[in-house]
């Protein structure tokens, strides 16, 4: 009977990636080869990972070069989302640099004609107690990782790091600075041709005719395709496509039907939603006094800076495509059906895009290209979406409601929670093979594919209900996720998916019961909580900011907190936001301690809590999908404004280093809280409660009023 070994389990995407010749090659110029699957969009996991292999190889980490993801080369690490990278790929790397290390330091003992115990590494150079050295780049050779990992390897102790933990310079932001041609908005070939795409002016809308023939004259046209109800121009330069477009857009004639919801959230309670009961406790009742509120959230866009991009060709029926989508393989295993060719004939690379934190129109905007190329094969296709397209056809975050019921004891102690979240799904993304489609153009052709309904990514990243579950001490809990599952507007992921909300409803609702006991409601949390990390943050933010016990705003100006573990077993938060209520809410500083675990690059975790922070102020105060019951109606940063440079407030980050622990992920964990510590100080400065966002003036002033 043959025998069966079961393989160890390994960390991270080294478990799906196994070999690791995918991971590293060492290189006998002097440097390392390391080949990410996730993938660099403004977070600055590329510059973090490459001081892990560093600090596992014994090397300088100017060795280390970065090779950007692209499905022939990388190992597959889905998607790069929901802070995640460092968990998923950075521990990968780890345990594959220090594999590698142990098998250079074998071969090195060979030479040296000692045992590995005996010998020490300085930048790559291996010495033995003699003095001899020899280095990696003597030893190395092309099947030195031509092997499956074995997770063996034991990684150094965080005692020993001098590379992880510093804040070492991101190897991204150089070339953005002196504007260098690094986005996939830049690319140019030879044969570059430039594309457009026509829309229907709302996304249900049939098409009754087109004529397209006199656009065919137009000057330096060189095709117009129309495939089903999906229409795009090609011309040599790029004016003259936006010219095409234009023209086609006229020539089109569409019939229209109102299919939108109304322009409030609270039409989600209409809905016949999937209703899950995710989280329940069932203590000993106690009677009280009992709190309930709604809490809302407007659809809400990513706005990238830039409208979003890619370039595409097609050559003998095969595909290659440019993209800053943050899910390559997924979107390579959707995009071949949408073709209509196999997996292997669809090759996508990575290139980096100006900035998007969630699903935005990457995925679209390739898959657009890529459809495109197929009339035209043989060119290299760039197609740049426009502003109005990217704001009113990218996928949205959904709105959200949810309502919220406590007791409150006499003693001062929450004794029973309920919450009710109704949302649609917060996960489109690409990766589905089931015979429907998450990509906009796939929806449109004529051999068209059924649009998939959305979902969420399950518990415990979660998505509606991301942070539905309170981190507090409740004997009594019950929470219900009322999940609406049909289309109406196209939504998916942006930053923090459902935790923003849900982390407002729970904070704004643990300050008024802490008004309500008479505490302070940095004490009445930590009352609460039986975690001392999340103690810590709290403590942590207090003394920062300087906060005084059951603090009492004045003149329109003051003060409140908000708390939150992402996702609840990521990254611990805790942010006081100061704000000023004048003609407009005005945010003036936020301060926030932070522990994610071992910290791999100061300055870049940094960065990542500022930059989330100041995203979650715009969300908050500004921002919200404008629609009618047919179609979007935002087309500029006139309709959606997001918060100016002059509106962004003072940030001050303290950072709990736990290098003894593991590392999670940042940058999502801000949005909850912000959301939450301006809410509460709002009330603390004006005496205002505003339970709908964003918080804009006629909120409060309706709330003052009521």
């Amino acid at each position: 009977m043959a025998e069966t070994t079961t393989k160890r389990k390994l960390p991270g995407s080294l478990e799906i990636n196994r070999q690791l010749s995918q991971w590293l090659t060492i290189n006998k110029n002097g440097t390392v080869d390391m080949r990410p699957g996730k993938i660099e969009i403004g977070q600055g996991i590329l510059t973090a990972v490459r001081q892990i292999v560093a600090e596992e190889l014994d090397v300088n980490i100017d060795r280390v070069k970065v090779t950007a993801a692209s499905t022939p080369t990388s190992p597959n690490e889905g998607t790069t989302s929901g802070s995640r990278s460092i968990e998923e790929s950075g521990v990968a790397f780890r345990y594959a640099a220090a594999e590698a290390r142990e098998l250079l330091l074998a071969r090195a003992g060979v030479k040296l004609g000692v045992s590995i115990e005996q010998l020490s590494v300085n930048d790559g150079v291996v010495k033995a107690p003699s003095g001899a050295t020899v280095s990696y780049w003597d030893v190395t050779s092309d099947d030195l990782l031509q092997r499956e990992a074995t997770g063996e390897a034991k990684p150094k102790a965080h005692t020993q790091h001098k590379i992880v933990g510093t804040g070492a310079k991101r190897i991204d932001i150089p070339a953005k600075v002196l504007g260098k041609p690094v986005y996939v908005q830049d690319m140019q070939t030879a044969d570059l041709v430039h594309a457009r795409v026509v829309r229907p002016p709302s996304q249900f809308a049939e098409l009754l005719s087109v004529d397209i023939d006199d656009v065919k004259k137009m000057p330096g046209v060189v095709a117009v395709v129309q495939d089903g109800r999906f229409l795009a121009v090609v011309a040599e330069r790029e004016e003259q496509a936006i010219r095409a477009q234009a023209r086609l857009r006229r020539n089109a004639k569409w019939k229209e039907v109102a299919q939108l919801p109304e322009f409030n959230p609270r039409y989600l309670l209409a809905r016949t939603p999937k209703t899950e009961v995710f989280s329940e406790k069932k203590g000993t009742p106690a009677q009280g006094k009992e709190f309930s509120a709604e809490y809302t959230r407007m659809f809400l866009a990513h706005a990238s800076l830039a409208p979003s991009c890619a370039v595409a060709r097609c050559d003998n029926g095969k595909y290659t495509v440019w993209t800053h989508s943050q899910s390559i393989y997924p979107l390579r295993v959707e995009l071949a059906p949408a073709l209509g060719v196999p997996e292997e004939d669809v090759v996508l690379h990575h290139v980096e895009g100006a900035g998007c934190y969630g699903q935005n129109a990457a995925d679209f905007v390739a898959t657009d290209a890529a459809v495109i190329a197929r009339s035209v094969p043989g060119r290299t296709i760039r197609l740049q979406w426009m502003r109005d397209e990217e704001f009113q056809w990218e996928p949205f975050s959904s709105a959200m409601v949810v309502k919220t019921r406590a007791t409150l004891s006499p003693d001062g102690f929450v004794t029973d929670w309920n919450m009710d979240i109704w949302s649609h799904g917060h996960g489109s993304r690409p990766g589905r093979v089931d015979g429907k489609s998450n990509l906009l153009a796939a929806w449109y052709t004529e051999k068209s594919l059924p649009r998939a309904p959305t979902g969420n990514p399950p518990l415990p990243g979660g998505g509606s209900h991301r942070n539905g579950v309170p981190i507090y001490d409740y004997p009594n809990q019950r929470v219900t996720n009322h999940l609406i599952t049909d289309q109406l507007l196209c939504v998916s992921s942006l930053r923090g998916l459902g935790s923003q909300t849900n982390v407002f409803a729970i904070e704004c609702s643990m300050d008024e019961m802490a008004l309500a006991a008479d505490v302070d409601p940095i004490a009445f949390r930590i009352r609460h909580l039986k975690d001392p990390r999340a103690v810590a943050v709290l403590e942590k933010v207090a003394q920062m900011a300087k906060w005084q016990p059951k603090e009492k705003g004045a003149n329109n100006k003051g003060r409140g907190v908000g708390f939150a573990r992402y996702k609840n077993a990521a990254g611990y938060m805790a942010m006081i936001a100061e704000v000023e209520l004048g003609e407009q809410l005005r945010v003036t500083k936020i301060w926030s301690a932070v522990d994610v675990g071992q910290i791999i690059n100061t300055d870049g975790l940094t960065n990542q809590i500022e930059g989330g922070i100041v995203q979650a102020v715009s969300f908050v105060l500004k921002e919200e999908v404008k629609y009618d019951r047919v179609r979007i109606t935002q087309a500029s940063w006139d309709d959606y404004p997001i918060l100016s440079f002059t509106e962004v407030p003072d940030v001050e980050v303290a950072l709990i280093n736990r290098p003894e622990l593991p590392p999670v992920g940042a940058g999502e964990g801000t949005q909850g809280p912000v959301a939450a510590a301006i809410g509460n100080a709002l009330f603390n400065a004006a005496g205002v409660r505003v339970r709908d966002m964003p918080i804009t003036r006629e909120r409060i002033v309706a709330a003052a009023a009521s």
